[in-house]
């Protein structure tokens, strides 16, 4: 298991108690307060549930040692769980949206209570607390299925703060008797809808980026290159193409050396290369060295 297996699977079942909390909360305030809004944001809230307990399987895929028939390892794991938690998303908003529709095109709904404002408030709170948490490690710890759940928790206080805004112009639409207003809950709705599913689009398309793949930019390789030329023997990178693996990169290379030397000094300068890419680049798992002849 790696080393930064612990603080995500941590982290992870901080999430869960804490959506299972909020999503109780969230049910029992919109039924009893008759929030439209707020019994949409405890559908999002159980949402985060269920993408949690993927991300804590994928985790645990992720981090198997490489085999025969995935010599790389296993860190797309954690992408796939990224795609699946991200497309909860999307279904979740589009449900939103359509029960809230439902309720504009019906009757003049009743506006509810202030328990809904208290409610929303708390979870604002709590969700941002978990949001820069979990954004933390996962960049500290380079974890994809971490970073994309935390924004899941981002996502779930945007719709929080829709809800809030919402429900604040229903009562205040009753109070002030302007009917048009009492549907801010169901409009919030809408809104709420419209943030999830942007949410759960971006993390698809940055999860299938690394699954199908794509090498990193050449700004970013930059620094793998300058390694590799720090080591006696490399006259020249001719290739380097490196790859997102999950939380880690696979590095493919091509280097020249004098074509004079013997085949076991050509292993020994493509073993250093390999060595000191993984003793410089915490995040390097894996290095594939081709070594060519040089030809200025």
């Amino acid at each position: 298991m790696r080393k930064n297996t612990r603080p995500i699977i941590v982290a992870t079942w901080i999430g869960i108690i804490v959506n299972l909390l909020l999503t109780i909360l969230k049910s029992i305030g919109g039924i009893l307060s008759g929030s439209r809004a707020l019994l949409a944001d405890a559908l999002h809230s159980a949402s985060d549930i269920v993408g949690s307990v993927v991300i804590l399987f994928a985790v645990k895929i992720a981090n198997k040692p490489p085999d025969e028939e995935h010599p790389y390892g296993h860190g797309k794991a954690e992408n796939i769980a990224s795609i699946i938690v991200a497309l909860l998303l999307i279904i979740v908003g589009i449900e939103i949206s359509v029960s809230s529709i439902k309720v504009i095109f019906g009757e003049l709904p009743e506006a509810p209570g202030t328990l809904a404002l208290i409610i929303l408030i708390v979870s604002i709170v709590i969700k941002e607390i978990l949001f820069y948490y979990k954004l933390f490690l996962g960049k500290k710890y380079q974890s994809t299925a971490l970073i994309s759940e935390a924004w899941h928790h981002r996502s779930d206080s945007f719709s929080s703060l829709a809800a809030l805004a919402g429900v604040g112009l229903a009562i205040l639409g009753e109070k002030l008797a302007l009917p048009f207003l009492i549907y801010g809950d169901a409009v919030a709705g809408i809104i709420v809808s419209v943030v999830v599913v942007k949410v759960g689009y971006q993390l698809i398309k940055g999860s299938s980026t690394v699954i199908l793949e794509k090498v990193l930019p050449k700004e970013d390789v930059k620094k793998y290159k300058e390694t590799v030329y720090a080591v006696d023997g490399v006259l020249r990178v001719d290739q380097i193409l490196a790859r997102t693996h999950g939380s880690y990169v696979v590095i493919d290379m091509r280097l020249s050396v004098d074509p004079t030397i013997t085949v076991e000094q050509g292993h020994t300068i493509a073993r250093d290369a390999k060595q000191s890419l993984l003793d410089k680049h915490n995040e390097v798992e894996d290095v594939l060295v081709h070594i060519n002849p040089y030809d200025p």
